[in-house]
């Protein structure tokens, strides 16, 4: 057919890792979308993805956990913490810490993780003012105040970082 344009493929052999900040997002984006059809692929293709080398048990069981839908109530808490992250704007949390006590705390979230069974907010604590991680199963609330937040870089918030050291 002489109309019919062609574009050259890329070399698909050779992949780069993908960031943790990446993964992050990717993770994130499918903690919400459901167990319809299009997650059902997605989740695959990312299993798929991510498997390409071996894995000790920490990252098989992440792997099984950033791959398994969420159940209704935390899918919904993702949404928020989702589009707020998205909207650089603050969450209220009320939150159950592992001792049981509930805290409402101002967050300004900044990306989110799976490690192990547990996916986690990361994010930027006003009432405890440092960096700190919320357990998706432990948030009882969230909602958007609608303030916007500080943008910050998510690579300087996830763990297994190395940090430059001050001189």
């Amino acid at each position: 057919m002489a109309n019919v344009a062609t574009h050259p493929q890329p070399d698909t052999t050779a992949t780069a890792p993908l960031t943790a900040a990446e993964i992050a997002a990717l993770a994130l984006s499918l903690a919400h979308l459901g167990a319809g059809p299009q997650a059902t692929t997605a989740r695959r293709a990312l299993h798929t993805l991510l498997d390409a080398a071996p894995h000790d048990d920490v990252v098989t069981t992440t792997l099984a956990t950033l791959t398994t839908p969420l159940d209704a109530p935390t899918s919904d808490r993702a949404r928020v913490i989702a589009a707020a992250i998205t909207e650089h704007r603050v969450v209220r949390l009320c939150y159950g810490d592992a001792g049981a006590n509930v805290t409402i705390r101002e967050v300004e979230p900044v990306t989110c993780l799976v490690h192990r069974d547990h996916w986690y907010l990361v994010g930027w604590c006003r009432m405890r003012r440092g960096v700190r991680a919320f357990r998706f199963d432990r948030i009882l609330a969230v909602e958007s105040t609608g303030l916007l937040a500080r943008t910050r870089r998510a690579d300087g918030y996830l763990p297994f970082q190395k940090r430059k050291r001050a001189r």
